[in-house]
């Protein structure tokens, strides 16, 4: 289906891509205090329909002295409610934490601070980041903009609505099992998974763990990169942080990508479920982008045990956070997080071993995948948005769903590999919902990743996503 039917009725400066919003500031066009202005106007008309940016924090962000000739110059940024930001109620979607305030911001917060971002608000999570649909008991559900009777994705759901309906410009989020590219895929907007260590680093219990990871999104690649430039660099305070590259993302991201060789597979090699219509949409797309210069094989390599390596990597992030949380909070965990830690409990020192073993040889296989092929591109998620009640899938396809995470097995293997991965908009469904294209690159490959999705959505030719919430 052609994209549907849309309209926004926000303020005009809402909708302007955020590097240009950045240009305006820099030339004094513009002061951060009009943007606050916009986008808080922007909150009050959608927020009612939607639930994405939950808490608010004008005051703090009015009184913020950013740099007008800083990477970011002073623009409004939204902050995933997984991260703290001094002064600012940060809940992680539990009851256990409500009404915590806390006295010092994330390392990745006080950075993007550092280079002219102005936290505006903290955009909705599902509980501890835990779920692929975001809603928690703090706050209710996020909804998605292009049918509000739909779920946005999770955990990143409230940051994709928050740029999908024009309340913020870039809005950050985190990753571990496709919580910021199943939102960037359900809501037309574009999410990107860094390797581990580029923008940040892990958790402050594991810090040398590589499976969770901060990460940007945006409406449109070149915003995407350009807000991972304001987020890379080596820092201390993270054991696995990585430099910057001596090119910006953005500027790498506009160049011509020349040669590129993609291999699509619609289910990595039978591994994911995928029904016929998400396939047809990204199969579709990708025969629109073939090119001399462009390649598109149907091609997956070899991903022996990654289901059984990507659960145990996620336990031991489960036990480690878990054991860090005191038992007020932690009491108040969701049936579906209790569950999670039990299974992870019951992992022995064994499977940890065999996991890290595993995990090599899925990372050799990749390695050796990618001197022959530049991307390797699948869905996101194998179906299209559900109802915002239905927690998760109980089957896909016709294949039946053993738990809530059985269904996102297109996120495990950038994971696992330490590889990035971008979500793009490519089609919509039959109903009119969005669909992205799932993009894995080598190791610290964002940028190469992200000139090859440039030069996709230009052939493409899609409009950005800014739209009014569409009711059901």
């Amino acid at each position: 289906m052609t994209r549907p039917d849309t309209s926004f009725s926000g303020p005009e400066i809402c909708a302007k891509p955020a590097r240009d919003v950045i240009r305006l500031l820099r030339n004094r066009e513009l002061s951060t205090a009009d943007l606050i202005e916009a986008s808080t106007a922007r909150m009050d008309q959608v927020e009612e329909q939607v639930t994405a940016v939950v808490t608010r924090c004008p005051d703090r962000a009015g009184a913020a002295q950013a740099d007008p000739d800083s990477a970011l110059a002073g623009l409004p940024i939204g902050i995933k409610d997984l991260n703290p930001v001094a002064g600012v109620r940060t809940t992680f979607g539990t009851q256990g934490m409500s009404d915590h305030v806390p006295g010092a911001s994330d390392p990745l917060v006080a950075r993007l601070e550092a280079r002219g971002g102005v936290v505006l608000g903290k955009t909705n999570t599902p509980e501890m980041g835990a779920g692929a649909n975001t809603f928690n008991t703090v706050f209710g559900a996020t909804r998605n903009p292009w049918n509000t009777a739909m779920n946005a994705g999770g955990s990143s759901g409230g940051a994709a609505v928050s740029l999908a309906t024009g309340e913020l410009w870039l809005s950050h989020g985190s990753d571990f099992g496709g919580s910021l590219r199943s939102p960037a895929n359900y809501c037309g907007i574009v999410g990107l998974r860094p390797s581990p260590g580029i923008a940040g680093g892990s958790s402050a219990n594991l810090g040398f763990t590589t499976g969770g990871v901060d990460g940007p999104m945006a409406r449109d690649v070149l915003d995407c990169a350009l807000f991972l430039d304001a987020m890379a660099g080596f820092d201390p305070v993270w054991p696995i942080s990585y430099p910057a590259p001596a090119t910006p993302y953005f500027e790498t991201a506009r160049q011509d990508a020349g040669a590129v060789r993609i291999a699509y597979t619609p289910d990595l090699n039978g591994f994911a479920a995928v029904t016929a219509e998400i396939d047809g949409v990204l199969r579709r797309a990708l025969k629109q982008v073939q090119a001399p210069a462009i390649t598109v094989e149907e091609h997956c390599p070899d991903l022996s045990r990654l289901d059984e390596t990507f659960r145990v990597l996620r336990g031991l992030s489960f036990l480690g956070s878990y054991a860090a949380t005191p038992d007020s909070v932690t009491r108040h965990y969701k049936p579906a997080i209790q569950g999670n830690l039990a299974d992870a409990q019951a992992l022995t020192f064994g499977d940890h071993v065999r996991a890290e073993r595993d995990r090599s040889v899925i990372y050799n296989t990749m390695a050796g995948f990618f001197r022959t092929h530049d991307v390797l591109a699948c869905p996101v998620n194998g179906l299209a948005s559900l109802p915002v009640e239905i927690e998760y899938p109980t089957e896909v396809a016709g294949r039946p769903m053993r738990d809530y995470i059985d269904w996102l097995h297109f996120a495990f293997l950038a994971t696992v590999a330490g590889l990035p991965a971008l979500s793009l908009p490519v089609g919509f469904t039959a109903s009119g919902m969005p669909v992205g294209l799932q993009l894995i690159g080598p190791p610290r490959g964002e940028g190469r990743l992200l000139q090859i999705a440039h030069m996709i959505e230009q052939s493409l030719a899609l409009p950005v996503t800014v739209i009014d919430p569409i009711p059901s």
